[in-house]
């Protein structure tokens, strides 16, 4: 169980897409992201309690067993290698071409997510149900959704209590120990 405190932090993780192209605005991209966070999750062992997809960025909160940047580590190179594959194979060229960096040092020849991710320490339960409502509400803000729960890519059905049957990504929130 996951209590929040100062000494044991939540994190709250942002990460852009390069150039923010809206690359998460199919569903068949959106649900190969909710597989890769619950790949990265499997092999980083982080929980995820909250999380939305949005066209072009995606918000996670998550514990902090693992430092954020070693999450964000595994989410970007799980999700970027799995979007490139998915792309290369499907025949989108123009797509992968937008993304294309000539001469990296690295040795990538494609890059989908800015360098710089934000990070957020949150250190009691009030910044947490913030932070998940912030991340909820966001398709609201970007007039994608009328609703938190209209949003198929969202965590916010399950915080809700209205799991749909196909939920794509679950989500570790049994696993908070509130105070009572």
């Amino acid at each position: 169980m996951f209590r929040i405190s100062k000494d044991n932090p939540a994190f709250y993780l942002t990460a852009v897409t390069t150039g923010r192209l809206p690359i998460f605005r199919t569903d068949a991209l959106a649900r190969l992201m909710c597989n890769a966070l619950n790949e990265a999750r499997g092999s980083g062992k982080f929980l995820i309690f909250a999380y939305v997809i949005m066209p072009d960025h995606l918000h996670l909160v998550t514990d902090s067993k693992v430092d954020s940047k070693d999450i964000l580590r595994f989410v970007k190179g799980i999700a970027g290698r799995r979007l490139v594959d998915h792309l290369r194979d499907n025949g989108h060229t123009e797509s992968l071409e937008k993304l294309w960096i000539p001469h990296r040092s690295d040795g990538s020849d494609y890059i989908v997510w800015q360098r710089h991710p934000s990070t957020r320490l949150l250190w009691s339960e009030r910044m947490l149900w913030q932070r998940v409502q912030y991340t909820h509400l966001n398709p609201i803000r970007a007039e994608l959704a009328d609703h938190p729960n209209d949003w198929k890519w969202s965590s916010a059905r399950i915080w809700h209590g209205r799991r749909s049957e196909d939920e794509p990504l679950e989500v570790d929130r049994g696993k908070i120990e509130w105070h009572r």
